[in-house]
């Protein structure tokens, strides 16, 4: 009788030692890997933008906007495409997204007139971010190639409120 009290034993103490090591893994912090980079590729970007601004043109917005996400996504710099989207999303409503396409754009390309214009107006009108606004139409002004007078005088509305 001792020697199977003894397997007993030994065959608890496995399932034990199993259970608390099962345990000890399902607490077991888990490492994350890096995310890969996205992969860039302007050539598939131009072809979706195209995709895009046809569909707009056809009158399927939804179609356009997935094709105008998918071109910025692999493009990040065309200010083009960002551009037409942030447009896009605001025509439906979307003004949150709309500025944070714009925002986004503004990072990889910082010198584009009509992307500081267009978050100022989404800024200014929809999200009464009224600081951004005024930031953002000072920032066109100094890259616009004409002066734009009804800018300039939006720009002193925006002053005075602002005070």
């Amino acid at each position: 009788m001792m020697p199977e009290f003894s397997i007993r034993c030994r065959t608890v103490g496995a399932l034990i030692g199993l259970v608390m090591l099962a345990g000890c893994a399902a607490n077991a912090p888990v490492s994350k890997q890096a995310e890969p980079e996205p992969v860039r590729s302007p050539e598939q970007a131009r072809e979706l933008s195209r995709q895009g601004m046809l569909a707009h043109q056809q009158g399927q917005t939804s179609a356009a906007i997935e094709a105008l996400q998918k071109a910025v996504a692999l493009d990040p710099t065309d200010a083009a495409a960002a551009n037409n989207l942030a447009l896009l999303l605001k025509q439906e409503n979307r003004f949150k997204e709309a500025a944070g396409v714009l925002k986004t754009a503004i990072q990889a390309s910082p010198d584009v007139a009509d992307l500081h214009y267009n978050l100022a107006v989404i800024s200014e009108l929809y999200l009464l971010d009224l600081s951004a606004a005024l930031n953002h139409y000072q920032r066109y002004t100094e890259l616009a190639a004409e002066e734009d007078k009804a800018v300039t005088g939006w720009m002193a509305d925006l002053q005075s409120g602002l005070q």
